[in-house]
């Protein structure tokens, strides 16, 4: 099975690279990145193709026709609202989405349809208040636009949509190396909430040894069966699974 991956600098795309990596099943995966992947490189897994890829609003037909096969891609390109001005976090957030959904959408013509893992977020909300951040209000949007357009090619192309809370590293020593620097934010509540979450809010808790395997199952519409049931509802033509939802599948 060819998988598409995004984000594979990052935390939750350092989870899923190890995962596929780790998947026997997967026999080809195309990483779509602007710079080196260090755990890629390090791999030395012929299966693994990095395409150097600048625009991740356009996708010409020359880089559709490398990933003409593939079956599945998990989205985790992404970055946090504090990064960014506001124009900028909707460009990377809905608009790089959208772009690579809708061009993918047409990669495989009948079924079984390409799966289109988008990583969202807990709090991502359909329908936001006057006080809800950007970033529940612009993740949502994601879920709802994918939602449309899985209705739209319901034998061609699916997206789901996970919504991982608390991602958590620390049981994770395989990709601890490749991560990002985490802010002196992130640093501060993980000292201080991260025993709590891990030990009695157990519902907010995303280790990324078992999100990575989760998502990487997904995209190989492996998880299908187990989707219905608490903490996933249906949008559109697709699904969104919230972090109970992925707990709740995956027996944690």
């Amino acid at each position: 099975m060819h998988l598409i991956l995004t984000g594979a600098t990052g935390l939750v795309g350092s989870a899923v690279l190890d995962s596929m990596l780790k998947n026997s099943a997967v026999s080809k995966i195309s990483i779509l990145s602007r710079r080196p992947v260090q755990m890629a490189e390090d791999a030395k897994d012929p299966r693994v193709r990095v395409i150097n890829h600048k625009d991740f609003e356009s996708y010409p037909p020359e880089l559709l026709d490398q990933l003409r096969d593939a079956d599945g891609c998990v989205w985790a390109l992404g970055t946090s609202q504090n990064n960014v001005n506001a124009e900028q976090y909707v460009k990377i957030t809905k608009d790089y989405a959208m772009a690579a959904a809708t061009a993918f959408s047409a990669l495989k013509p009948e079924e079984p349809p390409f799966r289109f893992i988008h990583v969202s977020g807990e709090g991502a909300t359909q329908t936001p208040g006057r006080f809800s951040p950007i970033f529940a209000r612009t993740k949502g949007e994601v879920e709802t636009l994918l939602g449309e357009l899985s209705e739209k090619n319901p034998n061609s192309f699916r997206a789901d949509s996970v919504r991982p809370a608390f991602v958590d590293p620390a049981a994770h020593d395989a990709i601890k190396p490749y991560i990002p620097a985490l802010g002196v934010m992130y640093k501060v509540s993980n000292l201080l909430l991260g025993p709590v979450i891990r030990h009695l809010y157990k519902s907010m808790h995303s280790p990324t040894n078992h999100l990575g395997p989760f998502l990487t199952e997904m995209a190989m519409g492996r998880m299908d069966s187990k989707i219905e049931g608490t903490g996933s509802f249906k949008l559109g033509g697709g699904w969104v699974v919230e972090n109970k939802g992925m707990r709740r599948m995956l027996g944690l």
